[in-house]
Formats: C-alpha cells, structure tokens, sequence
C-alpha cells in the first residue's frame, strides 16, 4: 500500500513539474493589442535616438456657462495663456464629476497646446458625484457644447475632438451619434476606459454588449485602457473596438501593462510608477491623434 501511495505522489510530482512553463518562456505570456501591428513603433527613435520633444503651455482656466434652450450649463474653459488660435478640444467627465483630481487632467492635455471646453453636468443640475442612473439630458448638453465650442473665434478650423474618460466616453458618444455631431463637427473621438454601454441596461447587456451606437460611428476613434481595468467594462471596450475596426474605421486600443481604471488621474498617495508612464504616453498620444485628424 505504501508503494502505492509513494508511486502516485511522485507521478503528481513529476506532472506538476512538467506543467511548469519552459524557463525559456516568461511566468505569464501576455498579448497586448497594440502589440499586434506595432503601430507605437518610431524608426527615429529606435534608429536615431530622437525622441519627440512635446510643446507646453501655460494654461489659464475660467468658469463659463452657455445655453441649451432653457438650461444653463457650467463649465471650464481651458486654454493657453499665450494669445493666438489653437485646436478645439471638449472634455466630457464622467462618473466622479469635476473636482480637484479629475481638472488637473484636463489642464494636462490643454497644456499641449489646445482650448478646451469641458461642461459640469453635474455642477449644473447640483447633483452628487458617482450617480447610478444616467440622464439622456447630459448628452444633448455635450452636443450643444461641440456647437458652442465651433463658435469661438479663437479657434482653429471648423471641427473638433472629443476627449472623455469613464462614463463620458459614453455621453460623447451619444452626442455624436444620437445628436449628430459626427456628421459635421467631429474629426476624431478619444477616450479613457470608457463605458461602452447605456449605464441603465440591464446587467447582462452591461457585460456582453456593446452600446448600439457604436455600430454608427463614423469618426477615427483612440482608447485608452489599464490592463487591470474590470472585465464588464473591458469586453464591451474590446468588442466594440475590433467592430469599428472591421467597418474600415481607424480604431485604435492602447491597454497598458501594470495599471488600472483612473490612471490618469489617481491622486499622489497612491499612484504608481506605472501610472505616471501610462499617463504620460497616453496625453502625447493624444495630442498627436487630436493633431492628425485636426490639421488634415
């Protein structure tokens, strides 16, 4: 019997042992999918050495409002402080609202070298932060914004882009689609880990679905995401993506290593390494993006 028992405990040995990954092979092979056609690469970089030197500015904020039929909505207006036209950006928060940890992001991405609207949905109804049910009225603001943005005179072109994180992702979308913005007045749609999916649905649609609208946008789109990011939010984002690709729309996925949702903002005591190098990679990409589809 303990021959027996002796034979078994060495087969589930050697079995674990032979499971083990090949020293060769890293403990856990990861597949990003940025990584599949490399379009990060930079020739000059890797050739030469140059690395792309970003332009900033001193950025000025101001609180405005403007109209929306009978509703005034809040907002801030970021821009440079250097007098001179620059490209039109709308920021649209999400759940957490506007407050001392989400503004500085927005400064960060005026601060290379754009005018920014970015409307208080929540400041204007006097609403609490992280709201559970979402209110169609948000996204009519957001494409009333895009419009008000266009009338500036100290802005350059007729079109601008919109960048969003989180449940803005979603309110710009709508705006865009729904309100017709793409059509037009839209040149390109980025976002940060956005949620892709009507907040009210029910929860089965929350996590395997994408929203409907996606199926009609029509304008080069840059998402950002943290590999930590949850997996609800990250299938609809993976699935919605590969859609847009396949309708021939410049669709583009950046998920970062080592980071979660909020990487972008996450205040000091508890930001990482990581986050700090996602951020920042994340804003230059933006810009350059922004830039693309703004100086065609």
């Amino acid at each position: 019997m303990q021959s027996i028992i002796k034979f078994f405990v060495l087969l589930l040995f050697s079995t674990m042992l032979y499971a083990q990954p090949h020293p060769s092979k890293p403990w856990i092979d990861i597949n990003y999918p940025q990584d599949e056609n490399k379009h990060w690469w930079d020739d000059a970089w890797w050739q030469e050495g140059v690395l792309t030197t970003p332009k900033n500015y001193p950025i000025s904020v101001e609180e405005i409002t403007y109209k929306d039929g009978d509703v005034e909505v809040e907002a801030y207006l970021f821009k440079p402080k250097k007098s001179g036209k620059y490209l039109p950006v709308l920021f649209q928060h999400g759940r957490r609202g506007l407050d001392s940890w989400t503004l500085p992001r927005i400064k960060r991405l005026a601060a290379r070298g754009f005018i920014v609207l970015a409307p208080d949905m929540f400041g204007t109804y006097l609403k609490p932060p992280f709201p559970i049910k979402h209110h169609d009225i948000y996204d009519a603001h957001v494409a009333k914004g895009i419009d008000v943005l266009l009338k500036r005179v100290d802005i350059i072109g007729d079109k601008v882009c919109t960048v969003s994180h989180t449940r803005g992702g979603y309110m710009t979308l709508k705006a865009l689609v729904t309100h017709k913005q793409q059509e037009n007045n839209v040149a390109c749609y980025v976002s940060y880990y956005p949620h892709w999916q009507n907040p009210n649905a029910p929860e089965a649609e929350q996590i395997y679905q994408y929203a409907s609208e996606l199926n009609q946008l029509n304008v080069p789109s840059l998402v950002f995401v943290g590999e930590h990011e949850q997996y609800q939010r990250l299938r609809p984002i993976m699935a919605g993506i590969k859609t847009l690709q396949d309708r021939g729309i410049d669709a583009q996925l950046i998920i970062y290593p080592g980071v979660g949702r909020a990487f972008d903002f996450r205040p000091a005591h508890i930001r990482t390494f990581a986050d700090d190098l996602a951020s920042k990679d994340a804003n230059q990409r933006t810009a350059a993006f922004i830039r693309k589809y703004l100086q065609k």
